[in-house]
């Protein structure tokens, strides 16, 4: 039986209003009794029918970063309750229409008060036991102040409800944000799939237990600092228990967090999480939400002044920059790829006076993704290095060598090829402390043939299982043609 689909092709309405206020009497000052504006407390944002969503319903992310816009509809043959359900047809990477599909639901007034919420709950099943890359509310395409996000949503082939915990609902009495999610075939081998969503709402449960926010992933860090660098906070997130016995761990942004400095004469911390070095010293880094402690923290030992690595002097029209303070970076989604669950890798871009550098810390394997797939709500273009000959990285090591480290350099072409090509520098061609610059033929890449659109360079410290070298830094990362 062919199956009846209906894709959502709402016309944009206009609709106007008269406000018509009469007045009798005396005039007052209105400023005597005015009180903060409310909004709407409605839960619910797709039953089966878009519930107080704007008239496009979807905003995908953008096509030029490779968004599918055409694989979104409604399904009025399959729901879990009720009569319709969303439909979600998540395309082939090489489909002409776009890689991958994901966008954001918008409220369609000023926003909404969720502060009785605790959670947002959905139902979903696949067509197969594939995995949506992530989920979450809050991101709005303005300011997104109170983003949260679930990574790697598990499906099956029967409905089963999803828990996404609000980190403090006080916070949220005007959110635009209703849902976000994501989805490519990186779970399938490239096969396309097809997943569908019901009873999309806000609800406030009372079984979430347990809250635990967390920052640098709930680890203890120490980092040697340098006075006048900027860091910032990473690797926020916040774990309850559900109902069902599972932990659920959702990132969220920074504006849920309240951040502290043991010591504000060596380091201070903005509401942001932003790290300001100041002077010789030592200084934690903690944070909480809600009065609840975040696990994870770091320490700071803040010594003198930095060492930069030599400035480049090849000619900027040779040059595809990666990072550097001496040419014009191309874009880039992020210098942490945050891969999880896997990579332990912290850190990323440090501010050092008017100069930066790349910081990574426990370091395993840490990417720098310049891809629109794999991050579609950070969307880029792709690399072409097909004219290019060579690539440039200055590397320092931050800890003792020890024979058998090294880092494995692996670059990946997508597109129709999706090839990744390594090449693997040394513990011998490595100094602690020191900085070494490395030219290195991009014919070398063994695997990588086609480089006409490249869109993560992985750092790879890992042999089997185990990390070598934990503590680097990278600068002057770029192609250049010789």
């Amino acid at each position: 039986m062919m199956k009846n689909r209906k894709l959502i092709r709402l016309s944009k309405t206009v609709i106007a209003g008269f406000i018509i206020v009469l007045s009798y009497g005396c005039e007052r000052d209105l400023t005597d009794d005015a009180i903060p504006a409310t909004f709407p407390n409605t839960a619910d944002i797709f039953t089966d029918a878009p519930v107080g969503l704007t008239d496009d319903f979807f905003k995908s992310f953008d096509p030029a970063g490779g968004a599918n816009t055409e694989g979104f509809g409604t399904d009025d043959q399959v729901a879990f309750e009720g009569s319709t359900s969303i439909r979600i047809d998540v395309p082939a990477p090489n489909d002409p229409n776009g890689g991958f599909i994901g966008g954001i639901f918008k409220d369609r007034g000023e926003g909404r008060d969720l502060s009785g919420y605790d959670a947002l709950t959905f139902w979903a099943k696949g067509s197969t036991t594939a995995t949506i890359g992530e989920v979450g509310f809050g991101t709005d395409f303005e300011e997104s102040n109170f983003a949260v996000t679930l990574a790697n949503v598990q499906l099956s082939t029967d409905w089963r409800k999803y828990t996404i915990p609000i980190p403090d609902p006080s916070l949220l009495t005007q959110e635009k944000g209703m849902f976000l999610f994501s989805a490519g075939t990186q779970s399938t081998n490239g096969f396309g799939f097809t997943f569908w969503i019901d009873e999309l709402r806000f609800e406030n449960l009372g079984t979430l237990g347990q809250p635990r926010p967390q920052i640098f992933n709930g680890e203890d860090i120490t980092q040697q600092a340098f006075g006048g660098s900027m860091l910032q906070t990473t690797g926020l997130g916040y774990k309850v228990n559900l109902a069902s016995g599972i932990n659920q761990t959702v990132r969220a942004t920074a504006n849920y967090f309240d951040f502290t400095s043991s010591n504000p004469s060596i380091a201070t911390v903005s509401n942001l999480g932003e790290i300001n070095v100041i002077s010789e010293g030592t200084a934690t880094i903690t944070a909480s939400i809600r009065g609840a402690l975040a696990e994870g923290s770091l320490t700071l030992e803040v010594t003198g002044p930095f060492e930069f690595a030599p400035a480049p002097t090849r000619d900027a029209a040779s040059v595809i920059s990666l990072f550097s303070d001496t040419y014009t970076d191309v874009p880039v989604s992020r210098y942490n790829s945050f891969f999880e669950p896997f990579q332990t890798t912290l850190g990323g871009v440090l501010p050092i006076g008017d100069q930066a550098i790349i910081s990574y810390t426990d370091l395993n394997f840490v990417g720098i993704v310049f891809n629109p797939v794999i991050f579609p709500s950070e969307a880029v273009p792709t690399i072409n290095a097909a004219g290019m000959t060579h690539m440039h990285i200055d590397i320092n090591i931050q800890e003792e060598l020890q024979v058998g480290d090294r880092i494995l350099l692996e670059l990946t072409n997508y597109g129709a090829t999706n090839q990744t090509g390594g090449f693997t520098i040394n513990s011998t061609d490595l100094e602690t402390d020191g900085w070494v610059g490395f030219d290195i033929p991009l014919a070398q890449f063994v695997g990588l043939t086609d480089r006409s659109s490249l869109g993560l360079l992985l750092f790879n410290s890992q042999i089997g299982p185990n990390p070598t070298i934990s503590n680097v830094f990278f600068d002057n990362i770029y192609f250049y043609n010789e």
